[in-house]
């Protein structure tokens, strides 16, 4: 096991205890012995931000029974060292069994028998449930997640400060890349779009210059949270529209901020965003168009919003919304993003930017400040 200063386990073993208890609800609930966690959100939200993962397209290298008494969880041989070593220090009550490296996870007799007359729930049965148990932040987790937004946006800051019009969006998004690596994070998504591929939402890059304006996209995950923000540049003067297009976006924005406080439920969310889309004069189906962000953590979005959702809104809880709009008569394209965090004091709501990096130029939107478009 790694050697952790003493405050730094203490918090990990605080943070250990409150997850445990509220697994432990739901086994309650259902009046079953344990449940099997298998996906990277569920693993790493448990597990105190340990990476379980080699490759970032593939499913995760360990699987945890988690029952009344803690953990037992399952890895592979060639994986067991470095997880015992490097990612599990801290982690109290967990029990680690080794499974060839040709094992297979979901097959829980094989490595943990003494379960097969227990009553195990599979993740996906209790897939809401564990999601809300994830949705309300401990505190040593908005630390982390504060941390690693602002690396996420000092990042961005750092390359859009640097990039030239002939810059590629190839060579754009290599160097965010590296810049996310060298702070310890994995970059696991990254999208550039140049002038010349304004139109589209999910924008992977090619090796067209950027061009006159440019959007950069990074969704880094460290500590198992996953960091959410979007970055616009622009060169010269703006075209006639396009700081009027950009200000209308952040309205609707601050119309799906005003949603947002503990009680209400994410399906009074999409309604309004359905609302704030003509009445900030773009096309009533705009909002059809793209996703709109939703909840953020240990997915990209846990949940996304969408019809039918009608997840929680807690106190201490992240999300990452990124409404987006078009102008059909010039091709000009707006999208703002950020990650940030709802808290509740006293009856009182505040929500903070946590994706935020003093350099970046900003504007006030209802009380918020708010990136603008960088102008080179």
């Amino acid at each position: 096991m790694s050697i952790l200063p003493t405050e730094e386990f203490d918090k990990l073993a605080t943070e250990h205890a409150a997850k445990q208890a509220r697994v432990v609800e739901i086994l309650e609930s259902h009046q079953a012995d344990a449940v099997l966690l298998t996906s990277t959100a569920a693993l790493t939200w448990y597990l105190g931000g340990s990476r379980v993962h080699i490759s970032l397209a593939g499913a995760p290298i360990a699987a945890a029974l988690v029952h009344r008494g803690g953990a037992e969880v399952g890895l592979f041989v060639n994986e067991s060292a470095r997880l015992q070593a490097e990612e599990l220090g801290g982690t109290d009550g967990v029990t680690v069994h080794e499974l060839p490296w040709h094992g297979n996870l979901a097959d829980l007799a094989s490595w943990y028998p003494q379960a097969n007359d227990w009553v195990v729930l599979a993740e996906d049965a209790v897939g809401d449930e564990l999601r809300a148990a994830r949705a309300s932040l401990l505190p040593v987790e908005v630390e982390r997640y504060r941390s690693l937004c602002r690396d996420a946006a000092a990042a961005l800051t750092d390359v859009l400060t640097e990039v030239t019009e002939e810059t590629t969006e190839m060579e754009l998004a290599s160097e965010l890349g590296r810049r996310i690596i060298e702070f310890g994070a994995d970059p696991v998504v990254l999208l550039v779009s140049g002038a010349s591929r304004a139109e589209h939402r999910h924008p992977l890059p090619t090796d067209a210059p950027i061009g006159r304006r440019a959007m950069a996209v990074v969704c880094a995950r460290r500590h198992g949270l996953i960091a959410n923000v979007t970055r616009w540049v622009t060169f010269g003067e703006p075209l006639d529209g396009e700081e009027d297009l950009d200000a209308r976006i952040l309205e609707v924005e601050a119309d799906i901020f005003a949603q947002l406080a503990p009680g209400a439920t994410m399906d009074a969310v999409l309604p309004a965003i359905q609302a704030s889309y003509p009445a900030h004069g773009f096309a009533d189906d705009e909002w059809t168009l793209h996703h709109q962000g939703g909840a953020a953590g240990y997915n990209g979005r846990d949940p996304r919003l969408e019809p039918g959702v009608t997840d929680p809104i807690v106190d201490q809880q992240a999300f990452a919304w990124n409404p987006s709009g078009a102008d059909p008569a010039t091709g000009l394209v707006a999208k703002v993003e950020d990650t940030v965090l709802l808290t509740a004091v006293d009856g009182e709501t505040t929500l903070e930017v946590l994706s935020v990096d003093p350099r970046w130029p900003s504007v006030e939107v209802a009380g918020v400040k708010r990136p603008a478009v960088l102008r080179r």
